[in-house]
């Protein structure tokens, strides 16, 4: 099956809305279908039973039916081919494309259907399927039992798309959401059968839709998480993260980097560091570019030379890049931690300040300011921590910046230890959502509150930039194997991982390697 012939199945009823109203379910999973070339088996027999009640032509055959080419057209392919053709005025380019040739032959077939993790096709054959960890709306639960390995079909890039190989993949908390499906589900979201998590990669360019121009097959890069439809104002001209139509692939989108290939925005591209290897260059991005935009995204509280900035959880993912970026600009990084064992790690990332947060107890929500003696017990116990920073930047010296995402336990005290006038951006709730404050210390001092979500590409760039020139490292703890990919996803869920950021091995098939003739030798 390919998108041709969904399309062809489709037309045989109509319309994608009357397919998705006469099976009870939402047009974007119809659409879904046609994006990924592929119905699911139980759909196929519904529209089968359908078919039959309102005396439309279909038959179990025609779900594998493959168009002949039309003169011109273009084929899904690039040295050896692919075993499936593309409709007429296809998005895909191929290598030393003929499609301008009316005389042009459709490449040999070559390859196979499907590889097993670690098997490298030759550059450009896209295989039909490919291996997945998948989650199903019916797993929902701990990360081990709600992902499990499938095989789906490989998809097919959109005109401004481009199909990636995926070498390796970062580990982050929207894998752990997506499982749980908590807060929400994200089927709730996107509406598909199933969700492959994963918003960080690093891996090669294995075909291109025909209006992309940046990225030919064969480029090595690194993928940020930001999607958009690109056509509003905010996105031409604006903040493409204040679009309506911003979401966060791998897991508002149900095709993650937990794959064998992944369909990506050509502008989510961005080049892979050549010094890193394909684990450390795979995960990075999300927290990286994450910690960038809250420290220079938010005008005109941009992160300047000699700043005080607070970063809770300085050992994490989100802390670790925090923290070499203040240093590599000049500021001043105090790190939150919550064990004795992490202090050298911050330390050795540039943090100038350490301070372990289990030496005080002014954590949670705001107590009942009407409760005279407990709230004069808890403002006692907020000044202590208070003092802790002092003795870092000096006395009567508070920070410029607080760099938050426990949120509900913390946040309190991040408005209150906040200087006149400065910031405390916040970019998740980790330990809870309901966060509250003394709104008094906040607008009598004038302090800022702002949320911070990803970064656009612009601000993904320009960090990638700094791992490209050395300033900063990815700070990878482990590494997993594919196999591992779901108790990497327990370890954090349990926060049993260890500092820094967690990968994880797709295609390449060992640690270490750095090119793509080192996974096709080994």
């Amino acid at each position: 099956m390919n998108k041709n012939t969904v399309e062809e199945v489709i037309s045989r009823f109509g319309s994608q809305q009357r397919v998705a109203e006469l099976l009870g379910i939402w047009q974007t999973a119809v659409s879904g279908w046609v994006r990924r070339g592929a119905i699911p088996a139980r759909r196929q027999e519904q529209l089968l039973t359908i078919a039959q009640r309102e005396g439309v032509k279909l038959t179990p055959e025609d779900f594998f039916a493959v168009r002949p080419p039309q003169q011109g057209s273009e084929w899904l392919s690039t040295e050896t081919g692919i075993q499936q053709t593309m409709h007429e005025g296809s998005n895909v380019i191929p290598m030393n494309s003929t499609a301008n040739n009316d005389d042009a032959k459709p490449p040999s077939l070559g390859g196979k259907d499907l590889y097993e993790i670690g098997d490298i096709p030759p550059l450009g054959h896209v295989p039909k399927n490919m291996y997945a960890w998948a989650i199903r709306r019916e797993r929902h639960g701990d990360p081990s039992t709600a992902m499990l390995q499938e095989v789906v079909p490989t998809p097919i890039p959109e005109s401004d798309e481009v199909l990636v190989m995926v070498m390796a993949a970062g580990v982050n908390y929207n894998g752990v959401w997506a499982s749980l499906g908590l807060p929400i589900s994200p089927f709730d979201v996107h509406k598909a059968e199933y969700h492959i998590a994963g918003s960080d990669a690093s891996g090669i360019v294995w075909a291109v839709g025909s209006r992309v121009k940046r990225w030919k097959v064969g480029d090595e890069v690194v993928i940020h998480c930001n999607q958009d439809d690109g056509d509003d104002e905010e996105c031409n001209g604006g903040d493409p993260m204040n679009s309506p139509s911003q979401r966060i692939w791998g897991y508002e989108t149900p095709d993650g980097s937990f794959a064998q290939f992944c369909a990506v925005q050509s502008r989510q591209l961005m080049p892979r560091p050549r010094h890193l290897t394909w684990e450390e260059s795979g995960c990075y991005v999300l927290t990286h570019a994450t910690a960038y935009r809250m420290l220079f995204g938010h005008s005109p509280h941009h992160l300047k030379p000699g700043n005080n900035v607070l970063v809770w959880g300085g050992a994490g993912g989100l802390g670790s890049m925090a923290i070499q970026i203040i240093a590599a600009s000049g500021g001043n990084a105090i790190a939150v931690i919550s064990e004795e064992d992490k202090r050298d790690f911050v330390e050795s990332l540039g943090a100038k300040g350490v301070i372990n947060r289990k030496d005080f107890d002014c954590w949670g929500q705001l107590p009942d300011v009407d409760d005279a003696d407990g709230y004069r017990d808890y403002m006692k116990r907020v000044r202590e921590f208070g003092k802790a920073i002092w003795a870092v930047t000096g006395k009567g010296n508070d920070v410029d910046i607080v760099f938050e995402h426990p949120g509900e336990a913390t946040f309190p005290v991040s408005a209150f230890v906040v200087k006149r006038g400065g910031m405390v951006v916040i970019c998740a709730g980790t330990t809870g959502y309901n966060l509250t404050l003394d709104a008094r210390f906040m607008w009598m001092r004038q302090k800022r509150m702002q949320g911070s979500h990803f970064a656009n590409l612009k601000q993904a760039s320009m960090a990638n930039d700094m791992v490209i020139n050395r300033k900063v490292d990815p700070c990878m703890s482990e590494v997993f194997s594919w196999k591992d990919i779901p108790r990497a996803h327990e370890k954090m869920r349990k926060n049993e991982h260890k500092p820094g950021n967690m990968a994880v091995l797709v295609q390449a098939k060992r640690p270490g390697m750095r090119t793509l003739e080192e996974a096709q030798d080994s």
